[in-house]
């Protein structure tokens, strides 16, 4: 290559914003040590999974960096001209985390990493702001990845919690149509009893059986379907022997708060006849009523309550970072994951009841709780046990988590808090919940460890009481 393109490109390097103002000599350095290539649309600079052993310096088009190791590709950012890409000096990277495609003609510089050595020596500067190129693009890698995580975990919260509240929702509102048609039957029926000629003792003895059918709601009876639909039967039988007017309707009402035949015999004798059937319709459709308002506002609390949580788990309205009860983002974290943990897993809970709080980012430990438990469950999904333990040590607070899946295989035990490893199928994982975790406990001056084999895989994180200098 002739000196007039090595200026040329000593030129096109000044693209580059962290190098441009370099002397003109240490850019010359870098131009005779790179090789110029184009690259047409569509054409790979960069495989995920490849070993890194070059950098690459864009100077013209617009490609793209890509995870092709998900169900569809994922756009992670795009790269512009003057971006410099793969190995920098002092890189740990070892493999390509991702694909580097150009989406339109490309041109760029490839340096070999072999050159790092010579680089230190004859240009300082150059290596030194390569470096901080690198620190720039850690720090922002860890980001993304922390976001992404995030996301991924907020669409298993969503899923979870979106099958959540529609039980109890879809139970507040049928129960809150058929209590609309309990009150139209309960108003007929008062208004038929009131068009008879009652005596005061027989309106004094249908008061008397209303308060106590209405005690029957307020404590029912526990019953099994079988015993439930053998005495609904018999009630239907001896009603219909009554001639009493919608007796099929009445059956299940009577069976379900356990009002059996010889409490309906203690109401024929003060009443008697007609009176009889009008007098037990309107005590069956109050009864129903009763009913159906406490399924209503049982599906109601249950949402607060859910609500309540979701406040607790995501510390909405709160300091990032206060004292935190770690019982507490365990329960709301099995709250938030229950849609997961329904199907044949048992929950061992063993609390430490005397564990003060810990000073920490609460969210970022639900976090780290949500990925842990989540892939307990994953790891259980024929069934299983998880047992939640913590304990009081002399610094800070202990928290094990245990599932009785097939557990880790040994070859990988070292690669699991590796960034985007996964052992999911593709498209079921992004590989970056335990390095996630990992980075957390860290952050929060704390360790993680495990232990795992076929039937007992055990996570503990530890964490300290207060954070240095808080």
């Amino acid at each position: 290559m002739a000196d007039e393109d090595f200026i040329r490109i000593a030129q096109e390097l000044k693209i580059v914003p962290e190098i441009a103002d370099l002397p003109e000599e240490t850019l010359l350095w870098l131009a005779k040590n790179v090789q110029e290539v184009a690259y047409a649309e569509g054409e790979i600079l960069i495989k995920e999974g490849e070993p890194v052993n070059v950098f690459f310096v864009v100077l013209e088009g617009h490609t793209q960096f890509l995870r092709e190791s998900d169900a569809q590709d994922l756009r992670v950012w795009d790269i512009e001209p003057g971006e410099i890409l793969g190995k920098l000096p002092y890189s740990r990277m070892v493999t390509y985390p991702g694909t580097v495609r150009a989406i339109t003609k490309s041109r760029a510089l490839i340096g070999s990493a072999e050159m790092f050595p010579e680089m230190i020596r004859e240009a300082p500067l150059l290596t030194q702001r390569l470096v901080s190129m690198m620190t720039d693009r850690v720090r922002y890698v860890l980001t993304e990845n922390q976001r992404q995580e995030k996301m991924a975990a907020l669409g298993k919260l969503s899923a979870g919690l979106a099958h959540e509240l529609n039980n109890p929702a879809s139970s507040a509102k049928r129960s809150a149509l058929a209590l609309s048609e309990a009150i139209e039957a309960l108003r007929s029926a008062t208004a038929s009893l009131d068009g008879r000629n009652l005596s005061p003792d027989q309106r004094s003895a249908i008061l008397s059986f209303e308060r106590q059918a209405l005690q029957h709601v307020q404590a029912p009876q526990l019953m099994d379907s079988l015993t439930r639909s053998e005495s609904e039967e018999k009630i239907l039988s001896w009603l219909e022997k009554k001639q009493v007017r919608d007796a099929w309707q009445l059956a299940p009402i009577l069976a379900e708060a356990s009002l059996e035949i010889p409490w309906l015999e203690s109401l024929l004798d003060p009443t008697g006849g007609d009176i009889f059937s009008d007098a037990l319709r309107r005590i069956a459709w109050q009864v129903s009523a009763r009913k159906l308002a406490k399924e209503i506002e049982s599906s109601t609390t249950r949402i607060s309550e859910l609500v309540g949580a979701i406040k607790e788990y995501s510390y909405m309205d709160q300091t990032p970072v206060q004292d935190v009860d770690v019982h507490q983002g365990l329960e709301n974290t099995l709250v938030m994951l229950r849609y997961k943990l329904k199907h044949g897993i048992t929950i061992e809970k063993r609390f430490d009841a005397t564990a003060p709080s810990v000073y920490a980012n609460g969210s970022e430990l639900n976090l780290v709780w949500t990925n842990l438990i989540d892939n307990a469950a994953n790891a259980m999904k024929d069934g299983g046990k998880l047992t939640i333990h913590t304990t009081t040590e002399k610094n800070g607070v202990l928290v094990e988590i245990q599932d009785t899946g097939p557990g880790i295989p040994t070859e990988i035990q070292s690669k699991v808090f590796d960034p985007f490893f996964t052992t999911k199928k593709i498209g079921e994982g992004t590989g970056l919940g335990l390095d996630t975790v990992y980075r957390i406990i860290h952050k929060h001056h704390g360790n993680i460890r495990f232990e795992s084999h076929p039937g007992n895989t055990r996570f503990q994180v530890r964490l300290p009481f207060k954070q240095p200098g808080s």
